[in-house]
Order: structure tokens, then C-alpha cells, then sequence
């Protein structure tokens, strides 16, 4: 349904059109939760420290969470120290979680479980970001700044920065949910606290921004990922001449199996719905080789 969804995004064929009077309802409600906070009938919690939102104006994967890891990176390399804070899509409980290494993902979510192992980074999920933030920096009084994932739409928690990540699909067809991929109206130009982020080869949207590169880092096998070892391309270059199943439980899995074909990879594609929980494998036992993203390796 999801991958079904997607397609109908990009067009206004006649499943768009049939969804349209559903999209004027839904942008009646956006307007009516926008003026309640420019017109100051709810506020936003202003935290201690600075608040950078990672966030997209479509629904779907656009690429957040590389672009949230990126920014932690480069704010530890300028000497801050960083937390993270996150929904936790997909798990089983709404109560806040200090993610640690060996934190179920049914407790956390694939993403935060992801981002903290990657990291390093305190991580805390929770529906009320404005609740996660403060035991975030109860838990960890070193942070001195927190990165919202997937936060755009979240107003309660005021931000002073937020990056907008667009990938190709750009604004697809440019309705509103459900009929077309838009979770807000399409702004007509960047505010000054806003970074528009590509994930593509070129900009999809008249909104100026900057283009992200990328790229494949390699490929090890699952007990050295474990380990926190880095990625070589070495070996993934040796799958080369081999048949392999490439397996992606992400919202856009054609990206990965593309690159993976790109570097010379002979791959039976398996996407995956979004989120995949992998109760059980979707590939035979006696497969030879498996190439998967870390999204999905949490989950293994």
C-alpha cells in the first residue's frame, strides 16, 4: 500500500483526483493548527539549548536520518556535544526511552536505534518531543544542542534552525494528503532559519538549496557491523560475479538496489515495506549472500 501510494504521488491520475476532496479537508485542518500557534493560542517550549529540526514537507523516506547523523558529525567536530531526539516510528510503546546500544527496537524504533549506534549521541524518543528534549538534557546535562528528527511539523518545540530535505521525487504531484505526498503547503520561499536540503542528483522544487552527495560506503559482514567496524568498498566489490539478494525495508528501496547496480552488484531485488520488522526472514535460509541497508541490520 505504501509503495502503491508513492506512485500515486507523483501524478494527478485518477486515484490522486479521487483522494482530492479528502486533501481540502485535511488542509482546512493544517490552516486551523497553524493559526492556533501564530495567533499564540498554544505556544512553543523554548528549551535551554539550541533546537535544529531535520524535516520534510512530504511523506515518506527523503533521507532525514543521514542527513540528522551528518549533522551531529559535524557538530562534534566543531565541539559540541550533541543529542538527538525522535518519534521512534513503528515501535510498540509511547513511553520516552533513553535509546542505548542494546535497546530493543520494539522499544525504540529501527531510526533511533540506527542513529545512537552510528553516533554515539544520546538519543531519546517520545510522541511529545517537547518531553523527550527535557529528559533528554536530564538525562545527559552535557548536550548542548538537540537535533529533532523528523520534527518539522512538530511546532510545540520551538527551533531556532531546521533543514528541509527534499529528495527526487520532489513535491510530487503538489496536493496535499492524501491525495498527493505534501504533509503542509508549499512555501514560496526559505525563512532564514530554514536549509533546503537535496537528496538528489539535482534540485526537484524552485526553493533554493544545497545538493547532499550520495554514495555507498562499502559493505562488511553483519558480525563485524555489530562490532561498530567500519564499511569497505572491497567487500562489496568482491559480491561482484556472484549472485546476491538485496533486501531494503525502506520507503524508497529502488535508491538502494540502483547503487548497488551501479557498482557492478548482480542483485535479486526483495523490497520491503518501510519499517519491515523481520519476524521472520523474507529470504531462504540456504541464500548464499544477502546485501541489506543498516536500517534493516537493527532489526537482525
Amino acid at each position: 500500500m505504501s509503495l502503491w501510494l508513492q506512485e500515486v504521488w507523483l501524478r494527478r491520475g485518477p486515484w490522486a483526483w479521487a483522494l482530492r476532496p479528502f486533501s481540502a479537508l485535511y488542509a482546512a485542518l493544517v490552516r486551523l493548527r497553524a493559526a492556533v500557534y501564530d495567533r499564540g493560542w498554544a505556544r512553543s517550549h523554548v528549551l535551554p539549548v539550541p533546537v535544529v529540526v531535520v524535516g520534510n514537507l512530504i511523506a515518506g523516506g527523503a533521507g532525514k536520518t543521514p542527513t540528522v547523523m551528518a549533522i551531529v558529525a559535524a557538530q562534534r567536530a566543531c565541539g559540541r556535544s550533541p543529542g538527538v531526539v525522535s518519534r521512534g516510528h513503528g515501535r510498540r510503546s509511547d513511553e520516552l526511552v533513553d535509546v542505548q546500544p542494546d535497546t530493543s527496537v520494539d522499544d525504540c524504533g529501527d531510526e533511533p536505534l540506527l542513529m545512537r549506534l552510528r553516533t554515539g549521541v544520546p538519543v531519546v524518543v517520545g510522541r511529545d518531543r517537547v518531553a523527550a528534549a527535557r529528559e533528554l538534557l536530564r538525562r545527559h546535562p552535557q548536550v548542548d544542542l538537540i537535533v529533532s528528527d523528523d520534527g518539522l511539523q512538530h511546532r510545540r518545540l520551538a527551533r531556532q534552525a531546521e533543514v528541509i530535505v527534499f529528495d527526487e521525487r520532489g513535491v510530487g504531484n503538489g496536493w496535499l494528503l492524501p491525495a498527493g505526498p505534501l504533509r503542509e503547503a508549499m512555501p514560496t520561499h526559505v525563512s532564514p532559519r530554514s536549509l533546503v536540503l537535496y537528496n538528489a542528483p539535482a534540485p526537484t522544487t524552485s526553493l533554493s538549496g544545497h545538493l547532499a552527495q550520495r554514495r555507498l560506503a562499502g559493505a562488511l559482514p553483519m558480525a563485524d557491523w555489530v562490532t561498530g567496524a567500519a564499511a569497505s568498498m572491497p567487500v562489496l566489490q568482491a559480491l561482484r560475479g556472484r549472485r546476491v539478494v538485496a533486501a531494503a525495508g525502506v520507503a524508497r528501496p529502488g535508491r538502494f538496489f540502483g547503487m548497488l547496480e551501479a557498482a557492478g552488484l548482480q542483485i535479486d531485488r526483495l523490497p520491503l515495506p518501510d519499517h519491515h520488522g523481520y519476524e521472520t526472514l523474507p529470504w531462504p535460509h540456504d541464500t548464499p549472500d544477502v546485501v541489506l541497508t543498516e536500517k534493516d541490520a537493527v532489526k537482525l
